[in-house]
C-alpha cells in the first residue's frame, strides 16, 4: 500500500470567530504540537456557521498521567478532561498484573466539522496502562473546516502503554486529520492500534469522504524510529488503485514500539498470526530494531478489526506472557 505524505508546515488557522482563529494559530505555531498539512490549514480558514473550532463542546481535551509504585496496581494520578471527552474512572479487570484500563467516552456520539480532540497519556516509569474508547469514532459529513484527532503517548522507563481505540469511520464529504506522536524510553513499550473504515453509516459509496490524512511518528530518546503517513483524497485519486488499497475497503495498523525486544522475532510472530484471518497483511521492523508495524487490508471492518486484535494479542503474549483482554470489547 502506498502512503502519500505532504510536506509538513506549522500553522492551523481557523475562522468562524477571532478567538477561534487565534487559538488555531497558537496550536500551529507551538513547536511541541503536531504540524498541520497545508490542505488542512486551508480547510481551517473556512467559516463555520455554528460554534467555531475550539468553541464550547468542540475542543475535547484528555490529559492523563498514570503511575505505579513497586508491585502495586497502576493508578491514574492526574486527569484533565473536557467535553466531548468524558472519563468516569479506571478499571482493574485486565489480566496483566498491575495493568489499569482507561475507557474514554464521548457523550456527543460523533465528531463534526470544526471538532478538535487532543489526547495526552503519560505513563510514568514502571506503569502499565491500556487506553481505549467505548465505541467507534464516527466522523460526520462536513460542509466546511475539518476534524482533528490528536494523540500523544509517552512511556517512561519500564512502562507499558497501549492505545487501542475503536475504529475511525468516515462519512460522506468528511475531512479528518489524525496525528499520533509516540515517545518511548529505551526499555519501555507503546502499542497503538488503528482501524480506518471509509464507509460511514449513511447511504453512499465507500471512499466518498473528502480528505483523510493520518500521520504517526514514534521516537526513542528523541531519535525518530517511525514516520508513517497515509493521505487519501478520493476526489483527486481513487484509493482503490493497485498502489493504495486495491480491491480492499478497510485499513488496519498496529504499531508496537518496544526497543529492548527482538524486533525480527516479534515481526515473525505477528505475521504468522495474520495467517488465521481472511485479510491481506504484512509486518515490518522499525528503524534500529525499535519495534514492528503491521498493516492489514480487508473487505469488512469486522475482519480487519479481528486481525488487528489477533496481532495485538500476540504482541502482548510475547512481551508480557499474557494475551489481550478481547472478550467483552464488543468486537
Amino acid at each position: 500500500m502506498s502512503t502519500d505524505s505532504e510536506s509538513d508546515t506549522d500553522g492551523d488557522a481557523d475562522a468562524g470567530s477571532d478567538a477561534a482563529t487565534s487559538a488555531d494559530a497558537a496550536v500551529g505555531t507551538d513547536s511541541d504540537g503536531p504540524a498541520i498539512p497545508p490542505a488542512f490549514r486551508e480547510y481551517g480558514e473556512q467559516h463555520l456557521p455554528q460554534s467555531p473550532a475550539f468553541g464550547h463542546g468542540k475542543n475535547g481535551v484528555a490529559d492523563l498521567v498514570v503511575a505505579r509504585d513497586g508491585d502495586n496496581p497502576t493508578r491514574l494520578i492526574s486527569d484533565l478532561v473536557k467535553v466531548p471527552y468524558h472519563l468516569t474512572g479506571t478499571l482493574d479487570s485486565d489480566p496483566v498484573d498491575g495493568m489499569t484500563t482507561i475507557c474514554l467516552q464521548d457523550p456527543t456520539g460523533a465528531v463534526t466539522q470544526g471538532d478538535r480532540h487532543t489526547l495526552s497519556v503519560e505513563a510514568r516509569p514502571g506503569a502499565r496502562a491500556h487506553v481505549t474508547t467505548q465505541s467507534a469514532t464516527k466522523v460526520q459529513t462536513m460542509k466546511a473546516s475539518y476534524a482533528h484527532l490528536d494523540a500523544t503517548l509517552t512511556a517512561g522507563s519500564g512502562a507499558f502503554l497501549e492505545y487501542v481505540p475503536g475504529p475511525t469511520i468516515l462519512n460522506e464529504n468528511a475531512r479528518c486529520l489524525q496525528t499520533t506522536t509516540v515517545e518511548v524510553a529505551p526499555d519501555a513499550t507503546v502499542i497503538v492500534g488503528d482501524v480506518f473504515v471509509p464507509n460511514g453509516l449513511t447511504d453512499h459509496e465507500p471512499f466518498s469522504f473528502d480528505h483523510y490524512h493520518s500521520r504517526t511518528e514514534a521516537s526513542v530518546d528523541d531519535s525518530l524510529v517511525c514516520a508513517d503517513a497515509v493521505d487519501l483524497r478520493p476526489g483527486e485519486r481513487d484509493p482503490r488503485d493497485p498502489a493504495t488499497v486495491g480491491e480492499y475497503g478497510v485499513i488496519g495498523t498496529l504499531y508496537v514500539v518496544s526497543p529492548s525486544e527482538d524486533a525480527d522475532a516479534l515481526a515473525d510472530a505477528l505475521h504468522d498470526r495474520l495467517g488465521d484471518h481472511a485479510v491481506a497483511g504484512g509486518a515490518s521492523t522499525l528503524r534500529d530494531g525499535a519495534g514492528v508495524t503491521v498493516r492489514v487490508l480487508g473487505d469488512r471492518s469486522a475482519d480487519v478489526t479481528a486481525a488487528i486484535d489477533a496481532v495485538w494479542d500476540e504482541a502482548r503474549e510475547t512481551l508480557l506472557g499474557v494475551g489481550a483482554p478481547l472478550e467483552g470489547r464488543g468486537r
